[in-house]
């Protein structure tokens, strides 16, 4: 062969090109399966750059319906799949950030035996030489472990392996699974079933310790379902919420009424109210004088709107008590109506507590865990980690190479979501079939594929899943998002006349555990966007705290932050204590999700982890605690106190009887009008002229709106230190206010004034107006002084004190927008009402020779929003939506008197209280 120096330049580049071609295509080669673009996209999606793909994130087992934005094979921003019953074109903050979560360069990449890196090829290999044991003894000591399953394709795997190997068994963990739903249902009809709730067409909704609009699958489409019923304003139909829980949540928040109590007295409470309206027996538990008023009002409310009134038990409550449940929606005649029930649509699988008992008994010799992480969340008491060691052959399947991953014999990588061929189920059966929109970025192998192998029948996930819709329209199916009547049957079940009460236990602190608001039970831990995410009612970000009342805190001798030690049964953990208003008195809430030590670099040694308390008993029950102050503190990070607007009258509320009485309340004196006289030189907009319209009505502080704005507009996290000094970098903000035993959210993003005080400050002319009269910032021109910032009354503007955007990390810069600029230090940053999104739609309409039409140009935070408080448009359309939110009484200006004239209005709050209460 000739040396390099006697080949020519034109021969090299021959050979190189040559080469590269067969490496290419000898790793890789076209995709399996076609996959299908999103064909009905909405309006607002519209254009010639991006690809639409309908498919489904899949978060604790069950489907989330969404559209997933790709700019050339990039997947960049995530939408709500209008079709999909569990999104409504709407999505939770969780589903929003999934993107990030598929572009995370802590992903899981290769196979690892033990510690150390191998191969697909010797993984292979070693369950290959384990299937003729299995074979013999027909998989006796063969055990598979699983989170929730809803995927019709993945079960019928599992069906087959135990088909093949009928001495196996399949087993499911999940850590946040609503153990007391299933056993109340069981108790109160005979047999499994779920509830599906239709919150639109209740009057009179009472959550018992249930926040059903941040917390379950459905917790999206009963949030926008509830502000259905509450957009009627007449004094019959508005509905009344009444919660009463222990740990506040966002649908206390927006209660009408709300009262906080300790488990055993909402227990109590349901009881005598169920008794009293002929659901059970009379007298089982001693009357509460101090509930009495309560008591009455709710048999009052609910007696008199029998069938369109709904009670919904919260996971936290005995089974007994939701099997009564049950019966009381029954007598009140909401079964059918306001709630109906369908087949269980996760399909049940053994309980880890069999599969930690075979394990300990020699019983097991090879398992494999698909996607679940029981070392770290598995209950503390059933010592699933000493259990595991000894087990000879552990296989974990998982996107992260985590706690779970780090203890087994192997740990092999698998597809994100957005990568692989699947399926799942939404809250009402309703099946999606999950495509691909992107090639995987890794080398990795879905839990379809892994199964299959697993029985020496090698099969691709595509081909899996088409067999499993073979009778249904394929094409049709991917383009929509949805499997055509696939959702569950309503089934006829009557729940049993006679329920025995629960024993209550008493004790004097306990701890109650519950899911962080943005990292869940902690798969999402090592999510930047989640992590810094402000809590709706705390504002923490980048941590977790023992929440406690005030009265509980001061017989503790604690404040904010000061660290306590929390102990049951000799086992303890530290925590930072947070005074949350409206909690329950005597008891402490753990949020799990964190302490992890395997999650990634996000997520590593962030907060403390409450499993270390966590016993099979205590799933979904209280703990009785002992807690000890420690004489230590942590400073904690919040956001509550930035940007404070306190005693400027931000948030302006009214009864319902009130509102009736006087329905231009938040215009009216004694508060300042908008003054007519301005220095500023009319201008008049004869094209476009944008504006926004924020109903206080019935935003519920999910804070959605701030991760999709995160999403669409490159918006880099700034980490704990930076957010202490006051520096998150979010261009809308949701500021929570409380008001005596009310608590108010106000999302607030640049107002886009009219008179603009930031313009006139600036010495370089880098924050102008636009023709259509939006408040636009010039990063190439910005030099940093601020200035606009100081001026600013809405505290809106954002500066890069450092270089927060990862320009580096090629996966963090795959993920990106494309069509937004990455700022960079010393650059001045702010909400522009989506204009990249306003010239896409635009420059599409002026192509047709048209006006843009109302509701082509979507914002991010209104497109995410679940229960369509977020309305934008153009203000000289006087059809629009959002000049006919304008037009209403409620409609009022922030800060009015500063003569600002922002383009944003807020509209207020109505709330019909119970004058019996």
């Amino acid at each position: 062969m000739p040396s390099l120096d006697d080949i020519e330049r034109r021969r090299f580049l021959q050979i190189m090109a040559a080469s590269a071609a067969l490496a290419s295509g000898a790793c890789s080669g076209p995709p399996p399966e076609n996959i299908e673009p999103y064909v009905r996209t909405p309006p607002e999606l519209r254009d010639s750059t991006p690809l639409y793909y309908a498919t489904a994130f899949v978060l604790g087992g069950y489907a989330h319906g969404v559209l997933v934005e790709t700019h050339s094979g990039r997947a960049t921003k995530v939408e709500g799949n209008p079709s999909h019953p569990a999104s409504l074109g709407a999505t939770s903050p969780h589903v929003q950030a999934s993107v990030l979560q598929l572009w995370d360069p802590d992903r899981s990449r290769a196979v690892h035996r033990g510690r150390a890196l191998s191969t697909w090829r010797e993984y292979d290999a070693a369950i290959e030489a384990r299937r003729g044991h299995f074979e013999r003894n027909g998989g006796a000591s063969l055990r598979v472990l699983t989170g929730t399953v809803t995927s019709p394709t993945l079960a019928a795997q599992l069906k087959a392996l135990l088909a093949r190997y009928p001495n196996a068994r399949w087993h499911a963990h999940d850590p946040l699974a609503d153990e007391n739903a299933s056993a109340g249902a069981h108790l109160a009809f005979g047999r499994p079933v779920d509830s599906v709730l239709a919150l639109d067409k209740a009057r009179v909704v009472l959550a018992l310790d249930a926040d059903f609009m941040s917390e379950g699958p459905a917790s999206v489409r009963y949030a926008h379902d509830f502000m259905q019923a509450r957009r009627k304003t007449s004094r019959e139909r508005y509905s009344r919420l009444y919660a009463i829980e222990t740990t506040p949540g966002l649908a206390g928040a927006l209660a009408d009424e709300r009262l906080a109590l300790a488990l055993h007295d909402i227990e109590a409470l349901i009881w005598r109210v169920a008794g009293t309206l002929g659901a059970a027996p009379r007298d089982v538990f001693a009357a509460d004088a101090r509930l009495a008023r309560w008591e009455a009002a709710l048999v009052r409310a609910l007696g008199g709107a029998r069938g369109e009134s709904l009670v919904i038990a919260g996971p936290r409550l005995t089974r007994e008590t939701r099997a009564l449940v049950h019966r009381l929606n029954h007598v009140l005649g909401n079964t059918g109506r306001s709630i109906h029930h369908i087949e269980p649509v996760a399909v049940e699988a053994a309980p880890l507590g069999e599969l930690v008992a075979d394990m300990n008994a020699g019983r097991v010799d090879t398992l494999l865990v698909l996607g679940a992480n029981p070392v770290y969340d598995a209950p503390v008491d059933l010592g699933f980690a000493q259990a595991l060691a000894r087990v000879p052959l552990s296989v974990h399947s998982g996107l992260y190479r985590d706690e779970t991953a780090r203890a087994a014999s192997w740990h092999v990588p698998q597809p994100h979501t957005y990568e692989q061929w699947s399926d799942a189920r939404a809250f009402d059966g309703t099946a999606s079939i999950v495509q691909p929109v992107m090639r995987p970025l890794y080398d990795t192998r879905p839990a379809l594929e892994l199964l299959a192998r697993f029985m020496a029948r090698p099969a691709d996930a595509a081909a899996l899943v088409r067999r499993t819709w073979s009778s249904a329209a394929w094409r049709d199916s991917l383009r929509e998002g949805v499997v055509a009547g696939s959702a569950s049957a309503p089934l006829a079940v009557t729940p049993a006349a006679a329920i025995a009460p629960p024993r209550l236990a008493r004790a004097p602190l306990v701890a109650v555990f519950t899911p962080d608001p943005a990292t869940r039970d902690g798969e999402l831990a090592n999510n930047a966007w989640l992590q810094e995410l402000p809590r709706p009612l705390t504002q923490l970000v980048w941590d977790n705290a023992a929440l406690m009342s005030a009265a509980t805190a001061r017989a503790l001798d604690c404040a904010n932050g000061s660290i306590v030690r929390v102990e049951q049964g000799g086992r303890f953990v530290e925590a930072p204590v947070w005074i949350c208003a409206g909690h329950a008195d005597g008891v402490v809430t753990l949020p799990l999700g964190y302490g992890r030590t395997a999650a990634g670099v996000v997520g590593n040694g962030v907060g403390f982890d409450a499993y270390r308390l966590r016993t099979a008993a205590a799933l979904a029950t209280p703990l009785a605690v002992a807690v000890q102050k420690t004489g230590r503190a942590r400073v904690l990070a919040t956001t509550q106190g930035h940007f404070s607007m306190e005693g400027r009258e931000p948030v302006r509320a009214a009864t319902l009887e009130d509102y009736l009485k006087n329905p231009g309340f938040a215009r009216d004196a004694p508060r300042k009008r908008v003054p007519e006289e301005s220095l500023y030189p009319p201008h008049e907009y004869r094209d476009y002229r944008w504006g926004m319209a924020i109903d206080l009505n019935a935003c519920i502080g999910c804070s959605a709106c701030t991760i999709a704005c995160q999403a669409e507009n490159n918006i880099p996290v700034v980490g704990r230190e930076q957010v202490m000094r006051g520096r998150e970098m979010h261009w809308i903000r949701v500021d929570r206010y409380q008001q005596a035993e009310r608590t108010h959210f106000q999302p607030v993003p640049c107002m886009h004034c009219e008179n603009a005080p930031c313009e006139e400050v600036c010495p370089v002319g880098a924050t102008v107006h636009d023709s259509d009269g939006l408040n636009l910032q010039v990063y190439n021109r910005c030099i940093g002084t601020r200035f606009c910032s100081q001026n600013c009354p809405y505290k809106v503007r954002r500066f890069n004190f450092l270089q927060y955007s990862d320009t580096t990390t090629r996966e963090l810069k795959a993920q990106g927008n494309p069509q937004v600029t990455v700022r960079s230090r010393g650059v001045m940053e702010k909400c522009t009402y989506c204009i990249q999104r306003i010239t896409r739609a635009r420059i599409e309409a002026d192509k047709a020779g048209r006006r843009l039409r109302d509701g082509e140009v979507v914002t991010a935070c209104q497109a995410v929003c679940p229960t369509r408080a977020i309305v934008f448009g153009d203000l000289n359309d006087r059809e629009s939506a959002v000049s006919r939110a304008k037009a209403s009484p409620r409609d009022y200006t922030l800060l009015a008197d500063l003569n600002t004239r922002p383009r944003t209005t807020y509209l207020a709050r109505v709330i019909n209280e119970d004058p019996e209460v």
